[in-house]
């Protein structure tokens, strides 16, 4: 059994952050973790959970920095433009061997590493919402100063919340438009099959049913039986059958090209928000 990993400080634990947290508290592999939020009503929800101790700042100001001098991982959840005033916080109290993880999109290890200096590690993350029910896809890029052992401690944390995925940073934001921003694209396939059940004659509710279950049960599938998609497409498309003329009208739709151009448009902001833009 591997030993618990060390004291963890989640500074702006939102959705993102919050998502994190469930992981690792279900899990049992934190001993002790703390977590801040702007809000005393924010902090008040995440009270009661397992080894979890939760900060406001509109109660304590200091929060923040009380929270990243006790703890060996710190994970930035705030948003991204709000990060170098944090950072520039908790720098001062920052210990030796710490590791700095980052939660915000559009932000370089080395605007981190110009503020914590070379004495903290700093690991940049891009997790996805699914992380509140255990199925995340996170990708982690390590800082020059980052060892093997720092990542590898690391992407245990995330292993709590999911799958991960290492890559150098050069790749960071392209992985963001596929997992980061992917719950997105399917959620609105299921609105559309929703709307599309609807126009259909059905109800609310059958309509969602049908949408709702059939990518669920489809999704499961898939991880069930470890299959390319091509082949359990193959499977339900009978020739000549109904289920084929469909897919040839979303072919003719080139659903390619748009995942593409999608995908660049999301990689595109993303080098902006980099860009400070």
């Amino acid at each position: 059994m591997a030993a618990p990993l060390p004291s963890i400080a989640i500074l702006g634990a939102g959705s993102m952050g919050g998502a994190i947290l469930q992981g690792l508290v279900r899990s049992g592999d934190a001993s002790a973790i703390t977590v801040t939020n702007r809000t005393a009503a924010r902090a008040e929800a995440l009270v009661g959970l397992d080894g979890v101790t939760s900060l406001s700042l509109e109660a304590d100001g200091d929060a923040n920095t009380a929270a990243a001098a006790a703890a060996d991982i710190v994970l930035i959840g705030v948003k991204p433009v709000m990060v170098p005033d944090l950072l520039r916080e908790i720098a001062p109290v920052l210990r030796p061997g710490t590791i700095i993880v980052s939660l915000a999109a559009g932000v370089t290890i080395a605007t981190f590493a110009s503020i914590v200096g070379e004495d903290v590690s700093v690991i940049r993350s891009m997790p996805n919402t699914p992380a509140v029910v255990g199925k995340a896809v996170t990708g982690l890029s390590a800082g020059p100063t980052a060892s093997a052992d720092e990542l590898a401690l690391v992407r245990r944390l995330f292993e709590t919340c999911g799958a991960v995925i290492e890559v150098p940073e050069s790749q960071i934001d392209a992985l963001s438009t596929i997992s980061g921003s992917g719950p997105a694209y399917f959620f609105l396939l299921v609105e559309e099959l929703t709307e599309a059940a609807r126009g259909k004659g059905f109800s609310d509710a059958d309509a969602r049913l049908m949408a709702e279950q059939t990518f669920i049960g489809a999704a499961a599938l898939l991880d069930a039986t470890g299959e390319d998609p091509a082949e359990l497409r193959r499977r339900v498309t009978s020739p000549k059958g109904t289920t084929e003329r469909a897919i040839a009208v979303l072919q003719g739709a080139r659903l390619d090209g748009v995942f593409a151009e999608a995908t660049d448009a999301a990689l595109a902001r993303a080098k902006e928000m980099a860009a400070g833009a």
